[in-house]
């Protein structure tokens, strides 16, 4: 409005105001006085079950799994005595650092003989060795896939005796 204007100005505030004497909304059916237990609302349930022709059973069956084949079982095996063989190779690292040199030993050896070639799993393993030992000892024990890729093709052989070597293969032999 114009300041010239000789109109009056006036404002309309509308509030509303909500009390407690509104009756309150419950979600659901209107209560009729007549609620049941929950045991009577499970009989109820039953009975219209059974006369569906269902009925009801109360014993275990043990669940349908897939069978696995000789291969892939054997796999899983190798896979976990390397798992174990790691396992053991970390404890021994853990109380003597110095044998994490012949890991890096192992992989300049097998590095230099394949020259510019080398696989990029050992160039993987170079980066890792490299790590403080608390990461080397959880990617040697870790389940995931990557864990299991790299034990393929693991540095630490001579890190475990061959008495160490031969206890952990009896221990994995069917």
């Amino acid at each position: 409005m114009l300041p010239d204007s000789p109109a009056k100005a006036f404002v309309l505030i509308i509030v509303t105001c909500y009390d407690n004497s509104m009756p309150t909304r419950h979600p659901g059916r209107p209560p009729t006085g007549r609620a049941q237990s929950a045991a009577e609302r499970m009989r109820r349930y039953r009975t219209r079950q059974r006369a569906a022709g269902l009925r009801l059973t109360m014993r275990w069956l043990p669940a349908r799994s897939a069978a696995i084949s000789p291969g892939l079982l054997k796999h899983r095996i190798i896979e976990a005595r390397s798992l174990a063989m790691h396992c053991l190779i970390a404890r021994k690292i853990e109380i003597d650092r110095r044998l994490l040199a012949t890991a890096r030993r192992n992989l300049e050896k097998w590095i230099s003989r394949y020259g510019d070639g080398a696989p990029r799993t050992l160039e993987e393993w170079r980066e890792i060795l490299g790590r403080p030992w608390p990461e080397i000892a959880a990617l040697i024990t870790g389940t995931d896939d990557s864990a299991v890729r790299l034990r393929q093709s693991s540095p630490f052989a001579g890190v475990l005796t061959p008495a160490e070597r031969e206890r952990v293969y009896e221990a994995f032999r069917a």
